[in-house]
């Protein structure tokens, strides 16, 4: 659902951190693999999904592609200098697929694994919890040609993918979360064509939604069985992109449609992983667009294997109306519409709307609904068009408020009840934007795209300087 831009954010200032948190509390920064890396056909690495997405006249703004991005490949220590400068204790990454097992299956590929390798050594060395999340969007191109998340063997793929990961790095990694945002992958990629593969198949997208979960279930029990060897904890987790969905009105059919959002968005997915069954009014919602989940037997049994932790990615609420833009109830392809119509609060550069109190919502109904499982805020953030001063400086003060008030409302959550355990602000860089290109920027450091330089925002001065306060009173 794509929120209506409505009055630009104005910058206020940020008070202090809330400080009470509880001690372990985890600090971090998050990037992923094709947004970050470059060094797109160096060292055996072979195209994934978005090497062929983005190079594809007109589906990338600007027709920009990641395959320098902010050269991180050759960039890494200095990058991992910069995390340990700012601060936090964790750093969450994601490891490219093609680039460690070129085509999606085989033998590793060495070149690519020992950077990897090397990646966690150097977080370790500097004192930070390296966080692998085993994919983030950018399926091997060669999976894709096979039939893609639509096709079950790719859950099997995956599987294997990440069980050769764990035997590489598991002897010094203690968090893996297996995918990022499946909701993202399969509905985005595969049911309305604004992310790689760039398909428009709903009912595809419904079975993408099936094999996402059932890899995740699949490689979480390799994972746990290799991991049952070590000494040290372990934690598997998976992360969705979750909001909340208030209904526009009062009315029945406005009700209905933001039970739907909520439906299709975020219990299509809590409910296989942590109750073990598909929710039935979504089951039957699918049925009326011709989509059908593709369960055999045992399937749901995988897909709720237990985790550690979930991960919530949050960055807006929605407030839903039965009403297109035309006024009609129903869209150009027969589906009933839920759109988001927006509260006319400001916004971020990408038209979503600042409600950091839908966050505590949010936060506070994962304890009530689905309790039992520590939660980490994997990813939140913002973007604003920010500009270098005059004196070299870069002045964010909407994206500090930004994160002001909504690590002030995972506090408030905390305070409400909710297990959650860490914040990871996205994103540590400026990075190529997925479908955007390099126009928006969330980075809390900048990137010169030219001479790759990186620049602490204002916003990375003010979060190093709380996280340092919040220690000491932690610390007493």
């Amino acid at each position: 659902m794509d929120a209506p831009l409505t009055t630009p954010a104005q910058p206020v200032p940020a008070a202090p951190i809330a400080l009470n948190l509880p001690a372990g509390f985890r600090w971090g920064v998050a990037t992923a693999a094709y947004q970050i890396e470059g060094a797109a056909a160096e060292d055996g690495r072979t195209p994934s999904i978005w090497d062929t997405y983005s190079h594809t006249p007109g589906r990338v703004d600007g027709d920009d592609n990641g395959d320098v991005a902010c050269d991180h490949y050759h960039r890494m220590p200095q990058d991992v200098a910069l995390i340990r400068d700012l601060g936090v204790d964790t750093y969450r990454f994601s490891i490219s697929w093609s680039r460690v097992q070129p085509g999606g299956s085989g033998a590793l590929n060495r070149k690519g694994v020992d950077f990897y390798s090397r990646l966690v050594d150097e977080l370790l060395t500097s004192g930070i919890d390296p966080w692998v999340t085993l994919y983030h969007w950018d399926l091997p191109q060669e999976l894709e040609d096979a039939g893609g998340w639509p096709e079950r063997d790719t859950a099997h793929r995956f599987a294997d993918y990440a069980a050769l990961m764990f035997d590489e790095l598991g002897d010094r990694v203690r968090n893996w979360t297996t995918l990022n945002e499946p909701w993202c992958s399969a509905m985005l990629g595969y049911a309305y064509g604004r992310q790689a593969p760039g398909y428009e198949n709903f009912p595809a997208g419904i079975r993408a939604v099936h094999h996402l979960l059932l890899g995740h279930g699949l490689a979480t029990q390799r994972l746990r069985e290799a991991a049952a060897g070590i000494e040290a904890e372990t934690r598997f987790g998976i992360t969705l992109n979750l909001g909340t969905a208030h209904p526009a009105t009062d009315t029945p059919q406005d009700r209905d449609a933001a039970r739907r959002a909520d439906g299709l968005n975020s219990r299509l997915y809590l409910d296989p992983l942590l109750k073990g069954t598909y929710p039935t009014d979504v089951v039957d919602d699918l049925a009326l667009r011709h989509a059908v989940l593709p369960v055999e037997d045992g399937d749901l049994e995988v897909i709720s294997t237990p985790i550690d932790v979930l991960g919530v990615n949050y960055y807006t609420g929605w407030l839903i109306s039965h009403l297109g833009e035309d006024g009609s109830a129903v869209d150009s392809d027969g589906a009933l519409v839920a759109r988001d119509v927006g509260r006319g609060r400001p916004v971020t550069a990408m038209g979503w709307e600042i409600v950091p109190e839908c966050f505590t919502e949010l936060l506070v109904r994962l304890a009530k609904d689905y309790p039992g499982t520590p939660l980490f805020i994997t990813e939140n953030g913002a973007a604003f068009p920010d500009v270098v001063a005059d004196d070299g400086s870069v002045p964010d003060p909407e994206r500090t408020a930004y994160l002001q008030s909504h690590i002030s409302a995972v506090a408030e959550a905390v305070a409400q009840g909710a297990d959650v355990r860490g914040y990871f602000v996205w994103s540590l860089l400026d990075n190529f934007e997925w479908s955007y290109g390099y126009d928006k920027r969330f980075g809390i450091v900048r990137v010169d795209y030219t001479t790759q330089e990186r620049t602490l925002k204002d916003s990375a001065l003010w979060l190093r300087g709380q996280i340092r306060n919040w220690r000491a009173a932690v610390a007493g």
